[in-house]
């Protein structure tokens, strides 16, 4: 009797141990076969018929995925069988012996080989025990790893399938001394062992039949096609997801107030956080023209960033722009001023200066008014004299009896003041008009680069959105 032993643990099989069941009719029948056998040629009674190899492949495993060198390693379980004219017995001669198993290198083997091979090593399967019937069927089960060329498009990655060939065929005979039938119409995924990145749809297989340059024969193979689909879980988490969360700051960027100093800073922060997972894309990617959805999405979000970055320096200048600056705009103010905050509610900026430039409005048409009695009374009376009354509260003022100088909210009264006096205490008020006005105008600029923060920061908030939705919806 003949035991085949084969280990599940790591799936390897062991090289069988013959014992002789049948007392000497194994060893008999092993030395009857061998004796006057060559391995050398195809085992045929006619030389100019086909000899039929059936080939059917299991994958167990998928071990990696190289997609910057282009390379799929898995781990497949090969199984040819074919008839063998030479060693066939009439089991009635041999106590009833049916099958026995003998080291493969004694037979005759079909130089069946991985076309699209992509290892440095050329070695073939691994030399384990052919299974040989007495009808001549000889089945040879092999296991393997193979690294196969695979060519990775990664124009969706991470949400990319891929699509790998194991091409298999005859190195030296073509299809009129070998001929290659599938086993199964695809490969054998029963005992497939799940890859934590790849899911694999299946395993078709088909046949063709090749008339290369060199040759006028046929050379036919079975081309097994491994369909992958990438598991995005772990890039949405690790890429995407704070890809998104990082690009949302760009936009905050215009809500942080100009006086802090940090805008600028903040941008490029986030240019520079980008950048570091652009890198890390770039790595893992083989160098290609089709550029990734992910990577479209960083250079749509740098991008982004980067003219966020220039808006808030073109935005800061309009906020910094001092009492040099000329009046704001009539439309400025019309279109920014009045409608703009009202829609992004932008109320209040520069509280200090609004509030000086709003009592400066609420008073200067009684200061003019004052400005104008006080001239009138100077003229009117002619010489100054010595008698001032203190500036008092608007509602508990006395009758005027004489010329008055305004100043600010006050009035002095008095029956005679030196011109001189007058003109130091109009400059004086003059001075502060001006500071006022030039305090209004900052304000105005300052509620314009406030109003134009907001409406930009909305207008990116919105481009982010629909950026990400545009990326999710062309995942296949």
């Amino acid at each position: 009797m003949v035991v085949f032993v084969i280990m599940t643990d790591d799936q390897i099989f062991l090289p069988p141990v013959v014992h002789s069941a049948q007392g000497h009719y194994a060893q008999k029948l092993l030395n009857d076969l061998m004796d006057n056998y060559s391995s050398a040629l195809r085992p045929v009674e006619d030389t100019d018929s086909a000899l039929n190899v059936t080939l059917q492949i299991t994958l167990s495993q998928i071990k990696d995925m190289d997609e910057r060198n282009q390379v799929l390693i898995a781990y497949l379980w090969i199984r040819q069988t074919w008839h063998d004219a030479y060693l066939k017995w009439n089991k009635e001669d041999y106590d009833g012996l049916e099958v026995i198993h003998i080291p493969s290198s004694l037979v005759w083997r079909p130089d069946l080989v991985l076309y699209n091979k992509a290892d440095d090593d050329f070695s073939g399967p691994m030399d384990t025990n052919v299974r040989l019937r007495y009808n001549g069927e000889i089945t040879w089960d092999a296991p393997a790893i193979t690294k196969s060329s695979c060519v990775v498009d990664v124009s969706y990655f991470p949400f990319d399938s891929q699509e790998c060939n194991l091409t298999f065929g005859s190195w030296t005979y073509n299809g009129n001394q070998v001929d290659i039938i599938m086993g199964m119409d695809s490969g054998d995924l029963s005992d497939f062992v799940e890859n934590v990145e790849w899911e694999c749809h299946g395993m078709p297989a088909t046949k063709n039949v090749i008339m290369y340059g060199c040759c006028s024969d046929p050379y036919p193979d079975i081309t097994y096609t491994v369909l992958l689909q990438r598991r995005s879980s772990f890039y949405i988490f690790n890429l995407l997801l704070p890809c998104f969360l990082i690009s949302f700051l760009a936009p905050l960027g215009f809500y942080l107030p100009a006086d802090s100093g940090e805008k600028v800073s903040l941008g490029v922060t986030v240019l520079l956080a980008l950048t570091v997972f652009q890198l890390m894309v770039a790595e893992s990617m083989p160098p290609s023209e089709s550029v990734p959805l992910i990577g479209k999405y960083y250079i749509a979000t740098m991008t982004m960033v980067t003219a966020s970055t220039a808006l808030t320096i073109f935005i800061m200048n309009i906020h910094f722009c001092g009492a040099e600056a000329k009046p704001v705009p009539h439309w400025a103010k019309v279109l920014i001023i009045d409608y703009m905050s009202k829609i992004f509610f932008v109320y209040e900026v520069g509280e200090n200066c609004a509030s000086a430039s709003s009592s400066s409005s609420s008073h200067s048409p009684q200061d003019d008014i004052r400005h104008q009695h006080l001239s009138s009374h100077i003229h009117a009376n002619g010489k100054p004299g010595n008698q001032k009354v203190p500036c008092c509260p608007e509602d508990k003022k006395p009758p005027l009896q004489g010329p008055t100088v305004t100043f600010g909210p006050c009035v002095f009264c008095s029956h005679g003041v030196d011109t001189k006096l007058v003109r130091n205490v109009e400059y004086i008020a003059n001075c502060f008009r001006e500071q006022r006005a030039t305090c209004a105008k900052g304000a105005e600029w300052k509620k314009i680069a406030k109003v134009m923060d907001r409406f930009f920061m909305w207008i990116f908030f919105i481009m982010v959105f629909l950026m990400s939705i545009l990326i999710i919806g062309k995942a296949p």
